[in-house]
């Protein structure tokens, strides 16, 4: 299998500091090993990985590209402040091509990742119902700015051996593979990738999806999958989700963090796979089913999550997303928690 290649170097830049907030919420699992006695081999490597949700820029958060290192505000201090942060970017990065059949179109132009890049956002996403919008001819722009700016993506390409690719990155020695995935019906039997042809890696074609991840697992010490998925509106997963992520896991996904649903959906534990499965709106245009958002930081250590911490936040009158402080934040929090239950999700880990 092709792997797409990219400079392992973390992206960090300066940013204002975010406002103090009380520290949210934590939940923390044991590992599931035993720690290792006082002679032997250092203990494993300890990575903090972050996750957020959609990010696009149109209308209100068009504008926000006239200063791209601010264009996220004070937030890009909490996305910095990880190992590795990764987001879903919602639209194709082009002036070119047709609009496709479809009810909304996103486009943006290149300055878009060096607001990423300043924001401390390390990689994205671009499996999803809108790197697209402008046909195979804006996919192929945005694939192409991407690789001009050396700036690390999943989930579509060129042909579908480079779609279904993992990008593989070190970090802190841990060599981690990244993989994005569809499943959003509107229009995948067109995006979907062929031999010769460009396109958006599909979670329809489950064998290829699955074989993806049993490489990577086979390559990677931490394996890492972003979905697009659920239903618009809807706090709880469906069954097309808990599907997948059950072969997912079963393929040996470590992480499985999900967006689309313009909402907050439940994260919890599938054995030993910790899944997020939505992560709501985070940089959005205009109005939407919910403003409620937040960041994910996961503590990671030997392939198990051994902590979380969700870091409640809305998204405001200028499209950002500003943490939230207080009993705002604790209601968010303590709704956030409760999703896990109709994710039929654990607290804890299991074997």
């Amino acid at each position: 299998m092709k792997v797409r290649a990219f400079a392992t170097t973390l992206l960090l830049a300066g940013c204002s500091a975010a406002p103090a907030t009380p520290a949210p919420p934590s939940t923390t699992a044991p590992a599931l090993s035993p720690s290792p006695a006082a002679s032997s081999p250092a203990a494993p490597t300890e990575l903090r990985l972050a996750f957020a949700g959609d990010v696009h820029f149109m209308e209100r958060t068009a504008t926000l590209l006239k200063d791209p290192a601010t264009a996220f505000g004070p937030i890009a201090a909490t996305l910095s402040d990880a190992d590795l942060t990764v987001v879903n970017l919602e639209t194709a990065i082009t002036s070119r091509g047709t609009p496709e059949p479809k009810t909304y179109h996103f486009r943006t132009e290149p300055k878009a990742i060096d607001a990423l890049k300043a924001a401390g956002i390390d990689a994205v996403t671009i499996a999803n119902n809108h790197t697209l919008d402008y046909g195979r001819v804006g996919l192929l722009d945005t694939l192409d700015a991407l690789h001009t700016a050396d700036y690390p993506y999943v989930g579509a390409g060129r042909n579908a051996d480079d779609a279904y690719a993992p990008w593989y990155t070190t970090v802190k020695g841990v060599k981690i593979a990244l993989l994005g995935f569809s499943q959003v019906h509107e229009l995948a039997s067109t995006w979907a990738p062929g031999p010769d042809k460009p396109g958006i890696a599909m979670a329809f074609d489950t064998n290829r999806a699955i074989a993806a991840v049993t490489a990577a697992r086979a390559q990677a010490d931490l394996v890492i999958v972003f979905n697009h998925w659920g239903e618009e509106a809807n706090s709880c997963p469906t069954g097309e989700q808990k599907t997948f992520a059950a072969q997912l896991s079963k393929a040996g996904a470590d992480l499985i963090i999900g967006a689309h649903a313009h909402t907050l959906q439940g994260s919890g534990w599938l054995g030993r796979t910790f899944v997020a499965y939505g992560m709501g709106n985070f940089l959005w245009y205009g109005t939407s089913k919910s403003t409620e958002a937040g960041v994910l930081r996961l503590t990671v250590r030997d392939r198990v999550v051994t902590a979380t911490e969700f870091l409640p936040a809305v998204v405001s009158d200028t499209g950002q997303p500003v943490l939230l402080t207080g009993a705002a934040a604790t209601k968010l929090s303590q709704r956030y928690a409760g999703l896990r239950s109709c994710a039929a999700l654990s607290p804890s880990p299991s074997s």
